[in-house]
């Protein structure tokens, strides 16, 4: 399984890259790679376009209907439908793309891009709604998701890799929570948000500081964590810092647009 950071930045693009988006990449089977978004947030889509055709896509999970998480299928959207290239496949125009995501997510895209678009996005993706704690099989790998603590509903997102055993857990946005660390447990790689400064930020239910998602890697016993979702007000070197006070003896990192990590490496027994 591999990770690719198409975007990091918290809330808002920022001046060195976009807001959340992570493509992963497995392979199911002899010649069939699987292309799977975790979130797609402002200004991602662009990037994304150095790394994967649009149209290859076969999947996108979103953890929250935050802007910055996935505002970016609107763009989508657009090029699925009036790309000139959809013309001239055999196949013709692709098939709706699956996108799953908090109830209310067909509804929110149709407001964020114009009213009446509901029929035309439909044309373009086929929505479903999480539910939690509800095994999932999505191509190569068993998806597992649950709430989140977040002002908004949210989920974070625990993806196995059938054919290692490979796991990511993605926290989405949230603070520390039973939830996270359940989805966290044993997982070869922790993508946390670090959204918060330890004695700046004091509202808790919001996001995570690197200290405490480095306290959720901690307990939830993941092999590394990868910090990400950091505004552009934040100092980089401060969330890094704060992590290493939690007594979490793996290793860790900040994510940074383009950074590409293989999960779980060599199979796990």
């Amino acid at each position: 399984m591999r990770l690719t950071v198409v975007g990091c930045s918290g809330s808002l693009p920022g001046p060195g890259g976009a807001a959340s988006c992570y493509l992963l990449e497995a392979d199911d089977g002899p010649g069939r790679r699987w292309r799977v978004l975790l979130d797609l947030g402002s200004g991602a889509l662009g990037p994304l376009q150095r790394l994967v055709d649009l149209h290859a896509l076969d999947a996108v999970l979103l953890s929250h209907l935050h802007a910055d998480h996935c505002l970016d299928l609107c763009g989508l959207h657009v090029a699925r439908t009036y790309d000139p290239a959809l013309r001239e496949r055999p196949a013709g125009r692709p098939e709706p793309l699956p996108v799953l995501g908090p109830a209310g997510t067909a509804e929110h895209l149709a407001a964020a891009y114009g009213p009446g678009s509901a029929p035309e996005l439909a044309a373009s993706f086929a929505v479903r709604a999480w539910r939690a704690r509800t095994p999932l099989a999505l191509g190569p790998w068993d998806v597992l998701v649950d709430r989140v603590d977040h002002p908004v509903e949210a989920y974070g997102i625990r993806l196995r890799e059938r054919a290692t055993g490979a796991v990511l857990t993605y926290t989405g946005d949230t603070d520390a929570c039973p939830a996270v660390v359940d989805l966290a447990r044993d997982a070869d790689l922790l993508l946390a948000e670090a959204a918060f400064h330890e004695g700046r930020d004091a509202q808790r239910g919001v996001h995570l500081t690197g200290r405490r998602a480095a306290e959720v890697a901690r307990d939830a016993g993941a092999r590394s964590l990868l910090l990400t979702h950091l505004p552009p007000w934040n100092d980089p070197a401060r969330t890094l810092g704060e992590a290493g006070g939690a007594g979490y003896t793996g290793p860790v990192a900040l994510a940074t647009p383009g950074l590409v990590v293989d999960v779980g490496h060599p199979p796990r027994r």
